[in-house]
């Protein structure tokens, strides 16, 4: 089991994102349960990013939403960074 690691500049992300989208709550609670159990599970779309993000890998709430996460496979620790739609996160 992996486990997760919440910054303040994320969770301030987060919240701010889960205001305005109070529709997405149980999905994105769905989806970091997933994180932690297998990250490598299909539906969470897990990939590395690419360009200035290249540290980073991102993963899927839904079609038009991401997480962006620092994936540490050694320690077994993910690190959520920054949550948004696809623009969001990626500029």
């Amino acid at each position: 089991m992996f486990k997760l690691i919440f910054t303040d500049s994320y969770n301030k992300r987060a919240k701010k994102f889960l205001k305005k989208h109070k529709d997405l709550i149980t999905q994105y609670e769905k989806v970091l349960t997933l994180l932690e159990i297998n990250p490598h599970h299909p539906s969470l779309r897990l990939h590395k990013l690419e360009g200035k993000l290249k540290d980073l890998h991102s993963i899927s709430i839904n079609i038009s939403y991401r997480i962006t996460i620092e994936f540490i496979i050694e320690d077994e620790t993910i690190i959520p960074i920054n949550i948004g739609s696809h623009e969001d996160v990626y500029s």
